[in-house]
């Protein structure tokens, strides 16, 4: 049984009491945060700490989930591992590398488990476009894309701080890197970025990041806060993978799309030119009848409970984490590489 106690109760000290409530195998032991105000809707059952030392010295509590600010992960890291507790953190694991490595270190000093809380692995669009790649249904891929839009611009509460660790690369970015880094089993060879304050004037709402690696697929990662359009969605999530075999487009996190291919591949541009709203051209002619045919996406079966019944599992020794600190690192080392290339507006080698 996990006995749990979630240090940091604000909104995602919420989402996770909210979803150990669901699991037969979890129960909430108690709470702690230096805000009264944060757990006045505490009800009986779950105590609500008066400290951090107290949670941590509950002897029934045997694992923490850590939902404070970004850049206060390594502190609370290392006191939890000093009681004795494993730990699950939420993302971004640290403010950089150098903090991350000094948790792994403290950690396995420890011996306890250590894990950061990548739910959206467990996204509906995720599985399904991971599904096509790893099928390799759609040939040798070239290149994938996924995408992030918003209209609301404004970042919120302690994310509007730099030293906090605020903005939307720590935020969003953070779980778009890692999907991209964890669907491509490849080395990466070079990160190109560029990350903007578009209305937000301590942090950053905008990037587009822009990652090679070592099979020759090129991926695309970009996130706007102020996106306006006159579409009736409030965001926009967008998935395209192509290949030489076909291309994915998954729209929503909901998902719809499709794959599509071509009935027939031209050999050569026809010699007929086709007159078309941007005027005279061959290659970029409407398709035939019947020249471009769609399938339907594959059906997954997910949800980010999944993240906790991993964990369980690997609590009891049955599995092993799904989310391993080592890859973990690969993604804070991505994003250290994306602010320097943004800095110096190169791209940098990994």
């Amino acid at each position: 049984m996990l006995y749990v106690g979630i240090i940091g109760y604000g909104f995602m000290g919420h989402c996770h009491k909210d979803m150990l409530s669901e699991l037969d195998y979890a129960e909430v032991v108690g709470v702690y945060d230096i805000e009264a105000k944060q757990t006045e809707d505490i009800q009986e059952e779950i105590k609500v700490f008066d400290s951090l030392e107290e949670l941590l010295s509950n002897s029934l509590i045997n694992t923490v989930i850590i939902a404070v600010p970004n850049h206060l992960h390594l502190e609370m890291v290392k006191k939890s591992a000093e009681y004795g507790k494993d730990i699950i953190c939420e993302k971004p694991a640290a403010m950089n590398v150098e903090e991350f490595d000094q948790m792994v270190e403290v950690t396995k000093e420890a011996n306890v488990r250590f894990t950061i809380h990548h739910q959206r692995r467990w996204d509906k669009d995720y599985q399904t476009a991971k599904k096509v790649y790893k099928e390799q249904a759609l040939g040798d891929v070239y290149t994938i894309k996924s995408t992030l839009y918003g209209f609301n611009g404004n970042m919120h509460d302690w994310h509007v701080f730099p030293e906090y660790g605020g903005g939307m690369l720590y935020d969003w970015g953070v779980h778009l890197i890692d999907q991209l880094l964890n669907l491509v089993d490849s080395e990466i060879v070079s990160v190109f970025a560029d990350i903007k304050n578009v209305i937000n004037k301590d942090v950053d709402d905008y990037f587009h990041i822009i990652i090679k690696f070592a099979n020759g697929i090129t991926g695309q990662l970009e996130l706007g806060t102020y996106y306006l359009s006159t579409k009736e969605k409030w965001f926009e999530r967008h998935w395209f993978i192509g290949g030489d075999k076909g291309s994915l487009n998954i729209d929503g996190f909901n998902i719809e799309g499709n794959i599509t291919r071509t009935s027939q591949l031209l050999k050569n541009v026809p010699g007929k030119i086709t007159m078309s709203y941007a005027g005279p051209t061959r290659s970029f002619g409407p398709p035939p009848e019947g020249r471009l045919v769609t399938e339907e996406l594959p059906e997954v079966q997910t949800e980010h409970r999944m993240f906790f019944d991993n964990y369980y599992r690997a609590f009891q020794g049955k599995e092993e984490l799904e989310i391993k600190p080592e890859q973990i690192r690969k993604v804070l080392k991505v994003m250290e590489l994306a602010r320097e290339s943004a800095q110096t507006m190169k791209s940098v080698e990994y």
